[in-house]
């Protein structure tokens, strides 16, 4: 069975390694999958990280998940379907943003989960509400502000339970 490989994609403010970043790569190394965690440092405008993004998903033949945070939430949703990605898996992503709206990526057709804290004062809930309403999205709304930090280990349930059912979608599809 090949587990999927899983690649993250950092906020704004952030780096590749954070906090989060290192917590959930741990619970998803932990059940067999091949990480990376791309570096946008540098790299301000959202369409240069997301061609970053294809560049650095080149060759993978594993299933691929792509995990993103924040406007690295923006970056994984539009690179999707460029890699062809088995599922898509977002924390606060940077959705509809003022004066920004139009960028927002058309939800790709593939799971996709929304995590998204109930005080975020960054991204509006509203938007990612509003995201996983127009693509059925699975939703989870916690009591969290932007950065989500106090709420890993939900988040590591919740990114567990992604990865195998996609691991499980894959298995399925081979035999059929």
């Amino acid at each position: 069975m090949s587990m999927p490989a899983v690649y993250f994609s950092h906020g704004q403010e952030s780096g590749p390694w954070g906090a989060k970043i290192q917590a959930m790569s741990e619970t998803v190394k932990a059940l067999g999958c091949r990480i990376e965690s791309i570096d946008y440092q540098g790299i301000a405008d959202p369409t240069d990280r997301v061609d970053k993004l294809i560049a650095a998903c080149r060759g993978v033949r594993e299933p691929l998940i792509l995990v993103g945070s924040s406007m690295g939430g923006h970056v994984a949703t539009a690179a999707a379907p460029a890699v062809n990605a088995a599922g898509l898996f977002v924390l606060a992503p940077a959705y509809f943003m003022p004066e920004f709206e139009d960028l927002t990526p058309e939800p790709p057709d593939i799971p996709i989960v929304i995590v998204h804290g109930w005080r975020d004062d960054v991204v509006p809930v509203e938007n990612s509400i509003r995201f996983a309403r127009q693509c059925r999205a699975t939703l989870h709304l916690l009591d969290g502000d932007h950065r989500l930090t106090d709420n890993i280990a939900e988040i590591n349930e919740y990114l567990a339970q992604f990865v195998r059912q996609i691991a499980g979608q894959k298995i399925t599809r081979r035999r059929a």
